[in-house]
C-alpha cells in the first residue's frame, strides 16, 4: 500500500510517498509563500507522479492560504485516484519530530500564528497531548510553557521569553517524518483546523 502524504500549512511545503510504511521519496522546501504554485510540480516529481493508494495531509493550525492549498490538492487527487484521505494534527507531527531527537522528554510545541499569536500545545514524554491547541500571544505562551525541550518555528523565541533555560529546536513539519506519527492520530474526516477564529466573518442575517 502507497501512501502520498502533503504538508502545506506552515512556511515550508513538503511531500512524501510511503510504501507499507517506508519512505520511498520526498521533498521539504522553505517557501513563505507560493505553495499553490510549487505543491503540485513536487508531488508530479515523486515516483510514478505521488500516485497512491490513500493520501494524508496536515489540516493545522498553520495559515489559513497554506491549509486549504493542501486540503485542496488531496481531495482533488483522492477523488481523481478514488482512494480515501485522511488528516492530521500539525504540532503533533512537529512534536513526534523533536520527541525522536530528544527521546523520554515532554516537549511544548509552539509555531507561528496569526496576529502576533503562536499556535501553542504541550505532549507528554510518551507523545500524548497535554492539552488542546492554543492560539496565544507570546508572553502568555511562555507563562504557560513548562517543559525542558521547545520545538517548532517559534522555538528560539519562546525560549529567549522563558530566560533562556530550556532546549530550543526550531522545526517545521515535515511529510517525510510522516511515520513518525502514531496512527491514532489520523482522522478519516480532514476538515481544517485552523487553530483561531477566521480573520473576516460574514455579516449577520
Amino acid at each position: 500500500m502507497r501512501r502520498l502524504v502533503i504538508d502545506s500549512a506552515t512556511e515550508a511545503c513538503s511531500v512524501a510517498l510511503f510504501e507499507r510504511g517506508q519512505l520511498v521519496a520526498g521533498s521539504h522546501a522553505m517557501l513563505g509563500r507560493g505553495h499553490a504554485e510549487q505543491l503540485v510540480p513536487m508531488i508530479a516529481a515523486l515516483p510514478g507522479k505521488g500516485r497512491a493508494d490513500m493520501i494524508a495531509v496536515n489540516a493545522g493550525p498553520g495559515s489559513f492560504t497554506g491549509i486549504r492549498v493542501g486540503l485542496a490538492a488531496a481531495r482533488a487527487l483522492a477523488l481523481a485516484w478514488q482512494v480515501p484521505i485522511e488528516g492530521y494534527p500539525c504540532l503533533a507531527l512537529v512534536a513526534a519530530m523533536a520527541r525522536a531527537a530528544h527521546p523520554g522528554q515532554a516537549i511544548d510545541v509552539v509555531m507561528t500564528g496569526g496576529h502576533g499569536e503562536w499556535f501553542f500545545q504541550s505532549f507528554a514524554p510518551d507523545g500524548a497531548a497535554s492539552g488542546e491547541t492554543a492560539s496565544l500571544h507570546p508572553q502568555a505562551a511562555a507563562e504557560r510553557s513548562q517543559a525542558a525541550t521547545i520545538a517548532g518555528s517559534q522555538a528560539v523565541a519562546l525560549v529567549a521569553r522563558r530566560g533562556g533555560s530550556p532546549a530550543a529546536c526550531s522545526l517545521w513539519p515535515d511529510a517525510r517524518a510522516f511515520a513518525l506519527l502514531g496512527a491514532e492520530l489520523l482522522r478519516t474526516d480532514p476538515a481544517p483546523r485552523y487553530g483561531r477564529p477566521p480573520d473576516a466573518r460574514l455579516p449577520a442575517a
